[in-house]
């Protein structure tokens, strides 16, 4: 089935998009009063059944609110834009087709509601098309249980007569037993990436915003940063990026380790090293040799460990002079952690367990008047369901002290009340995960997290050495951050001057060049696996510059770079020639890699389900394998004998440069810095 429709966008698609907004708003107003009766049928019946099978509703219905939010955004962007030209370049193509699709569904079967709409895209096999939509074996199969017989095929076909013209869609087929293949036009590849260009923007796609609370990094203060942060940090960071780009308003948080009894025991030690430091701030040289020298005197001296725990007293009472002494060193500590951020190009803001001492006393008065905390030998605990069924939050110690769960508990009340987060991100190791399932639970049976809040932990594995085992020094000690970083800029420029590229760049560029290596090899081969399995870390391994991995991505995408500068061709005249020029799609492997191009929205969108960043690593990769068969076939610039530009082909090099641009956006939301010589 062809479905034949002028380049631009027509007032009846515009009409018919606006049509669909409304209607989807209608929808949405409809699903919110019936939310509101659910609940309000919550709290009459106390039966269990009836309770789940509320529940179960309540889901289904948040679900379908959250697909109709996205359709009523991105259909909103379409329409009012007026022609595909001019549209944002970044549309999300899956949902795009999920909305042609669902209106097509619900007109072939209009007695029949909330019919599943599954769009896949279809990349092993394009000669059965650029996406297919596999809802019609699912479909039929409830039209059996209904006591109505229909083949699949029976049923793929009524949805694709229900296909209205659209300016996406070339054609549809029905293959198999009912698979409905969807092939795309190329003029609309051509004219998203052609007005990328004329922009000079990769925008993002149409998400509704929220202020969102990713927590990250949290060393410990008077502890030097290791390898062990090394996870949180980055994926925190990178998730930061991505949403930020989304446009969400994002708070970049450093829960940091800067209060409790060790304090007490550094207190003291700095008491007797430097004697003046309320005078003379103290010369502390190195953190950890200072932490090491109070925890030894600790473990070994009963009159040092006696001064020590009197000095947590004093710190908890807020003494003058114990209190400077604290903040001299989280002063030394918080400079040490800032030349690592700045290193790595991370943006944070600390707030610390420091922060919230006085919301652990209000958050345990409250749940203790509201009856949630029960005595357990002597402690005072909090469980997330019924006792005994998993482990309980330890909100007062028996000897009346807090513990990291109060400072939880307070710190999640402050982030959802106080600072008004809709959504919540912990990013700290898999480790952790019983910990935070109970916060969550305890928070939900307090009624701080509602129905209107979303809290993920974003686990991840640990850092291995290439024996398998974790990742440390051969003495056995946690390896430094720094030290690992200084490591990765000599293997770095070893590599840079093994390729001989020392003797074309400047020193600038060496230098720039070496840094983008170090540190880029470093993210990417975190980021590039799955955040939830252990990774092994390996130098080796991330400075290839063949395969996925950061170092040929950088290369590529400088070579891309490359092409329209040997050509004489510069960016200036490039977005001139997006005016005047269509880029070209003719060939099959232009109009492949124009496809991947146009999958850049539906990528992010999926990293904001499950929070994980190899599928953007993924797709740099194929991206990249990708220009390459185009390169490899299509010539962009053709020289005479003598290496003199005989012909250039301006659809062609303004295809390299959207490639190029989707590249440098993705990798800067992996925190990846390319340059431009290399």
């Amino acid at each position: 089935m062809h479905l034949n429709e002028p380049d631009k966008m027509s007032t009846r698609d515009v009409e018919l998009f606006q049509k669909r907004a409304a209607a989807a708003e209608t929808e949405i107003r409809k699903l919110k009063e019936a939310l509101k009766s659910l609940y309000d049928d919550v709290k009459v019946h106390g039966n269990n059944e009836t309770m789940i099978r509320l529940q179960n509703e309540n889901a289904k219905l948040k679900h379908r609110l959250a697909i109709l939010k996205r359709a009523v955004e991105c259909e909103k962007s379409i329409a009012s834009e007026n022609v595909i030209q001019d549209q944002n370049p970044t549309l999300s193509i899956q949902e795009l087709l999920h909305s042609l699709f669902r209106e097509a569904i619900d007109a072939a079967y209009p007695e029949l509601t909330d019919l599943p709409v599954i769009i896949v895209s279809n990349d092993k096999t394009p000669q059965f098309g650029d996406y297919q939509c596999n809802s019609a074996m699912l479909i039929s199969n409830l039209i059996k249980a209904k006591g109505t017989k229909t083949s699949p095929r029976d049923v793929a076909n009524k949805i694709v007569s229900k296909v209205k013209s659209n300016s996406l869609i070339e054609r549809v087929e029905v293959a198999g037993v009912g698979f409905v293949n969807i092939f795309l036009k190329r003029d609309f590849a051509a004219s998203i990436l052609t007005t990328m260009l004329k922009r000079r923007q990769v925008l993002p796609p149409c998400v509704p915003k929220q202020r969102v609370l990713v927590d990250f990094s949290s060393p410990n203060i008077a502890k030097e940063m290791h390898v062990g942060h090394l996870r949180s940090t980055i994926i925190g960071d990178s998730i930061s990026r991505v949403l930020e780009y989304l446009g969400h308003d994002v708070l970049r948080i450093n829960h940091i380790g800067d209060w409790g009894t060790q304090f007490g025991m550094l207190v003291a030690h700095l008491q007797d090293r430097f004697p003046d430091y309320l005078i003379v701030s103290p010369p502390i040289s190195s953190l950890q040799e200072f932490y090491k020298e109070s925890k030894k005197r600790f473990d070994e001296d009963p009159l040092f460990k006696k001064r020590a725990y009197e000095c947590v007293v004093k710190l908890q009472s807020f003494d003058a002079d114990v209190l400077k002494a604290w903040q001299m060193i989280c002063s030394v500590s918080r400079k040490v952690n800032q030349q690592l951020y700045d290193r790595l190009e991370i943006k944070i803001t600390e707030i610390g367990e420091s922060f919230y001492q006085s919301r652990m006393v209000d958050i345990v008065e409250e749940l203790e008047s509201r009856g949630f905390l029960e005595e357990d030998d002597g402690r005072k605990v909090m469980w997330g369901t019924k006792p005994g069924v998993d482990i309980p939050l330890t909100m007062v110690k028996s000897d009346g002290g807090f513990t990291y769960d109060t400072s939880d508990m307070a710190a999640i009340k402050y982030r959802l009340e106080e600072q008004k987060a809709d959504w919540v991100i912990y990013v700290v190791d898999a480790g952790q995960a019983t910990h935070f399932d109970t916060l969550k639970k305890c928070a939900k049976r307090a009624g701080i997290i509602t129905s209107k809040h979303r809290i993920d932990h974003v686990e991840f594995g640990v850092v291995l050495g290439e024996d398998k085992k974790k990742f440390k020094t051969r003495s056995g000690e946690t390896i430094q951050l720094s030290k690992l970083l200084d490591e990765g800029l000599r293997r770095a420029l070893e590599k840079l001057k093994e390729k001989e590229r020392d003797k074309f760049l400047t020193n600038d560029e060496l230098l720039a060049a070496q840094e983008s290596i170090a540190y880029g090899c470093i993210k990417y081969s975190d980021l590039s696996h799955n955040r939830i399995k252990n990774y092994v870390f390996s130098f080796d391994r991330m400075l290839d510059d063949k395969g996925n991995t950061a170092v040929y991505l950088l290369y590529a995408l400088t070579r891309i770079r490359s092409i329209a500068r040997a050509a004489n061709v510069s960016q200036e005249q490039l977005r001139a020639a997006a005016e005047t020029t269509a880029i070209s799609l003719e060939h099959e492997k232009e109009f492949k890699l124009a496809k991947v191009l146009l999958k850049f929205s539906d990528v992010l969108l999926e990293i904001t389900k499950d929070l994980c960043l190899h599928h953007l690593c993924e797709y740099c990769y194929e991206i990249s394998t990708t220009f390459t068969e185009f390169y490899d076939s299509c010539y962009c610039v053709e020289k005479n004998q003598v290496g003199e530009v005989v012909k250039i082909n301006m659809g062609r090099l303004m295809l390299a440069e959207a490639t190029a641009m989707i590249m440098e956006q993705a990798f800067n939301l992996l925190g990846l810095k390319p340059v431009e010589r290399m």
